[in-house]
């Protein structure tokens, strides 16, 4: 058995179930003892941002983490803008990056680098294996320590030598660490706030993380219920499980002023599983902090503690039943089902995002996963779907564009017998637009709704709220996606996802009902109107 052989035999042990990879030559023989694994499922990606789209979206809908195969330093730079997303997701992630032999790197090749420099920007923990028979453990290793807390990015460099040699000690996987419990003096200062008294409404949960699941959101919406607290969450959940039945959470929007007009009343914030609200960028002459200056913030749990112990436990100090939440004895929490019903479409001809909302509103699925890496149109999308089936929404983490199309991905496989919808700015989707050929490849059940606005319309808003100078047409163009005007129905089909093209809302509702009742890929081109 060499030393590849044995890495993978361990991590097969480990509970490792599936690989996004896109090799080279110092990683053939791993890509060889994948091969011979039927227990470890092997994923082609043609773009290293496309593996580590993937390995998030897996991770985050089967709540365990996907390995990565990346070649060499140059190919690790090729995934950080979504290893940083992953990060930003605190999902757990096994990253496997090749390197070039011991002895071969004093010759300094043109691929030669510090691929452990390059895994430490995004990783909280990096090693290289130091031999044939460390290469397993450095594998254990780093499948324990992804499962640290909410999920770590775990990375460990192997030698192409320490592959091929062989190995004599087998490696038993390490056992599956406990998330550490929230302080009582957190339980205590959390309830403090809650029972201070004021007014109404004056006080917030704001949820990440973990307490954004479902049995999470029950227990948050007994205590806001009882005290009078608002729920929120921040901007880009990782996860969020809405719709029909579900509590309903108001999400910080993405701009800093409105962001700042939601939070001006609240005098008192209970962070759970999430940071303190700021600014997603700096203006000019305007606050990074959102929340008001006087604000009196706590933290019941930090998003890498139990979130759900730390819910439960400020449930009982206030005299409540942890069991009832989401019960029919529950408090009264407004859900999607009592909210307030979405804004009629003013413009019934034209393909806005809130026609578009609407129709998913009607159509989605029970279950279904979206995801959304819609920019602009992703706001009036958001809003109207809250009264959709009940579905996971997951979200841009990190702000690096690519990640929606492999991200779904990653989730389709994660949950094969869930749909997947993905709602998808044009702009952001040529970052990462070979996923629909990895789509199409494992017959993932992912309908892609790109929308087409042939303008990265999110920087043209910025382009004024920065107080830039008077935009000339070489500035605009910089901004511009036309000239020529991408064809999404070609690429799609070129990459073999069957694909359709919708100028109106009854084209595209049309469009939807045919994509959703069809298993495989699909991908819908919307000519968006946008009014903004």
């Amino acid at each position: 058995m060499n030393g590849a052989e044995n890495l993978l035999e361990t991590l097969v042990a480990s509970g490792m179930e599936i690989c996004f990879a896109n090799p080279g030559t110092s990683e053939m023989q791993l890509v060889s003892a994948i091969g011979n694994r039927p227990d470890m499922r092997a994923v082609l990606c043609l773009f290293e941002g496309v593996v580590a789209g993937a390995a998030d979206g897996y991770a985050r809908m089967a709540d365990k983490p996907a390995l990565t195969l990346l070649h060499l330093g140059s190919g690790f730079a090729n995934s950080m803008a979504n290893q940083h997303n992953a990060m930003r997701a605190h999902v757990p992630l096994v990253n496997m990056v090749g390197d070039h032999a011991t002895w071969h790197v004093k010759y300094d090749a043109p691929l030669t680098s510090d691929v452990a420099a390059h895994a430490a920007i995004s990783s909280s923990w990096v090693r290289a294996s130091t031999s044939a028979d460390d290469l397993a453990l450095a594998g254990a290793q780093a499948v324990h320590a992804a499962l640290q807390g909410a999920g770590k990015i775990a990375t460990f460099i192997a030698p192409a030598n320490h592959a091929w040699e062989a190995a004599t000690q087998k490696v038993n996987p390490l056992p599956r660490p406990q998330r550490p419990q929230a302080p009582a003096a957190a339980i205590e200062q959390a309830a403090a706030l809650l029972t201070a008294g004021g007014q109404a409404g004056n006080c917030a949960l704001f949820l990440g993380g973990q307490a954004l699941r479902e049995n999470n959101l029950q227990l948050a919406a007994q205590i806001a219920e009882t005290t009078g607290a608002r729920l929120m969450c921040e901007t880009f959940p990782a996860r969020l499980q809405r719709g029909k039945g579900r509590p309903l959470v108001q999400r910080l929007p993405y701009f800093a002023e409105p962001a700042a007009a939601q939070l001006q009343d609240l005098d008192r914030m209970i962070l759970i599983g999430a940071k303190a609200p700021v600014s997603f960028f700096a203006y000019p002459g305007k606050a990074s902090w959102l929340a008001p200056e006087d604000c009196e913030m706590a933290t019941l749990a930090e998003v890498d503690q139990d979130i759900h112990a730390a819910l439960a436990a400020l449930a009982q100090r206030l005299g409540l039943d942890p069991e009832k939440a989401g019960g029919a004895d529950s408090p009264g929490a407004e859900t999607a089902a009592t909210a307030t019903p979405p804004e009629p479409e003013s413009e019934p001809d034209k393909l806005t995002p809130l026609a578009i909302g609407q129709s998913l509103a009607r159509m989605l699925p029970e279950n279904a996963i979206v995801v959304d890496e819609a920019a602009t149109c992703g706001l009036k999308l958001f809003a109207v779907t809250e009264q959709a089936a009940a579905h996971d929404w997951l979200t841009l983490t990190g702000g690096a564009i690519g990640q929606g199309l492999p991200l779904s991905l990653g989730a389709a496989l994660a949950c094969p017998d869930r749909k997947v919808v993905n709602l998808q700015a044009d702009g952001s989707a040529m970052y990462t637009v070979q996923a629909l050929w990895s789509m199409a490849r494992e017959q993932t059940d992912v309908v892609c709704v790109i929308m087409n606005n042939r303008s990265y319309a999110i920087l043209n808003i910025e382009l004024a709220r920065v107080g830039a100078t008077a935009p000339t047409p070489k500035t605009l163009s910089m901004l511009d996606l036309s000239r020529p005007d991408l064809d999404w129905v070609s690429l799609a089909t070129g990459m073999g996802v069957p694909a359709s093209r919708a100028e109106t809302p009854r084209q595209f509702e049309t469009q939807l009902a045919a994509a959703l009742s069809q298993p495989g890929p699909h991908l819908i081109e919307a000519l968006v109107v946008q009014n903004m």
